[in-house]
């Protein structure tokens, strides 16, 4: 018997805002545990909540993005449960009218593109950082009320590379939204996973397992891939699949049980007593749509107008930082075609070799473009131009001012580079009657011993043009 797999992903995106959902407490990761907390963080008496302004914005953002239908008033509801990770028994959350509904993201497959349906997102803080030892669990609440969005797909995809890059488009949303770091590995995106397995042709669906807190892409796929594996073996052995919850084990590359589902929690949702239904005004969601920032498709596009390859697209859009750098670049005026070379080449070595982010790379991107369009305009050689550029790693100004002190002007003057071009081949009678005979890398010798004449000032094009009718005069 041959098995279909049905997928679902829920997908937790920590949002980036200068306080928490419901308080004024800042927001840094990495800052000392429980040093960015205020007392409705850990629900002292008589703290309200308050909700946060910039994270309804965001989350309009993202449904737009993912083509949901927008509820015009916000409801929240409380989630009771008591455990350490929540100090007040219960999670503000979106139950009962999450801010998104019904919408959809396209991922390619290998058939063509494939149309995932969205379930809903809502809005909800995140719960407390927990550190667990040996004999005891630490907690830190400086996570505790983080602006967090809910995606929930409903179980169209089939496979562990669908599943990857779902996760992946939604982690490129709201990227280039700016609305997340997408970070998984700080925890800025987390992912569980729903998978059950059904015969080819069934409607039914078989018995759901999920996969909790998987941290990276990679094992997004590879824990779908084990699961279903596993999955159909107990299926084709005729046992039956248990409803639980398991977690993937990167040493092992398996998904290892954490617990069984017996009974489903009854959490007792109620809508929050303590935050009235907000009105969203048309105005309000209009203006938070129409200042989202370019998203990665939107910039493919507009790149390809530019003149750029569907590769050198791929690979800016592949950071979000490097569009930004590319996108101040270009205002300079270079080529795009040119300037994209540069950025993929030439600055990645250099971040390569440095092991450093583009956010931390020394030139700006105003002067980087300004040195591309030198280049383009002749102004000066491509080897020059990397003198500039060494100069410029060192100290980052204007390349004009680089270039007046190295020198290094480019010889445009066809007089000028006629004469050397003569005396060079007056030098070398060989390489005329090589030339003559077919040999033409007599050209590329000649070409080179003009530069070295000129110091390599003289415009190679020009000089290869003048060459090449020199010879064809001999």
């Amino acid at each position: 018997m041959n098995f279909e797999a049905v997928i679902g992903l829920e997908i937790h995106v920590e949002m980036n805002t200068k306080s928490k959902m419901f308080s004024t407490a800042p927001i840094r990761y990495g800052a000392l545990p429980n040093s960015l907390t205020v007392p409705l963080d850990f629900a002292f008496p008589g703290t309200m909540p308050v909700v946060n302004k910039q994270a309804v914005i965001n989350a309009i953002r993202i449904c737009n993005a993912l083509h949901m239908t927008i509820d015009r008033e916000l409801w929240f509801d409380r989630k009771n449960y008591f455990y350490s990770d929540l100090p007040k028994g219960y999670q503000i959350t979106q139950q009962q009218r999450p801010i998104g509904s019904n919408g959809y993201l396209e991922i390619e497959t290998s058939l063509g593109k494939k149309k995932i349906s969205i379930e809903r997102l809502h809005l909800e803080e995140d719960t407390c950082k927990q550190l667990h030892s040996w004999d005891c669990t630490l907690l830190d609440y400086n996570r505790a009320g983080i602006p967090l969005v809910e995606i929930v797909s409903r179980p169209d995809l089939r496979s562990g590379q669908e599943a990857r890059q779902y996760a992946e488009k939604i982690r490129s949303i709201v990227s280039f939204l700016d609305v997340s770091n997408g970070k998984m590995e700080e925890g800025s995106l987390r992912c569980d996973v729903n998978i059950s397995l059904r015969p080819i042709g069934s409607e039914k669906y078989g018995t759901k397992v999920e996969i909790k807190n998987l941290n990276s892409f990679a094992n997004i796929e590879k824990a779908v891939d084990y699961e279903i594996k596993r999955q159909e073996m107990i299926l084709l052995s005729g046992d039956s699949v248990i409803q639980e919850t398991r977690r993937f084990d990167e040493g092992i590359k398996q998904t290892v049980l954490m617990r069984l589902k017996t009974d489903a929690v009854d959490y007792k949702y109620f809508t929050e007593p303590n935050i009235t239904p907000i009105r969203l005004s048309e105005e309000f969601i209009k203006d938070a749509i129409e200042t989202s920032p370019e998203l990665a498709e939107v910039k493919l596009a507009r790149y390809k107008d530019l003149g750029l390859s569907d590769y050198d697209s791929q690979i800016l859009i592949s950071n979000k930082n490097t569009c930004a750098y590319f996108d101040k670049a270009i205002k300079s005026g270079p080529n795009a075609k040119l300037l994209a070379n540069w950025i993929i080449v030439d600055v990645q070595a250099v971040l390569n070799k440095e092991m450093i982010e583009i956010d931390d790379f020394k030139v700006s991107p105003e002067h980087l473009g300004k040195l591309v369009l030198m280049i383009e305009k002749e102004q000066v050689s491509n080897k020059q131009g990397r003198e500039i550029f060494q100069k410029l790693l060192e100290k980052d100004e204007d390349p004009e001012v680089i270039k007046k002190a190295l020198g290094v002007d480019l010889i445009n003057d066809n007089n000028m580079i006629a004469e050397a071009v003569k005396h060079v081949i007056d030098e070398n009678p060989q390489a005329v009657v090589d030339y003559h005979n077919g040999k033409d890398r007599a050209v590329g010798f000649l070409v080179g011993q003009v530069m070295k004449k000129t110091a390599g000032k003289a415009n190679p094009a020009i000089v290869s043009k003048l060459v090449i009718e020199e010879l064809k005069r001999r």
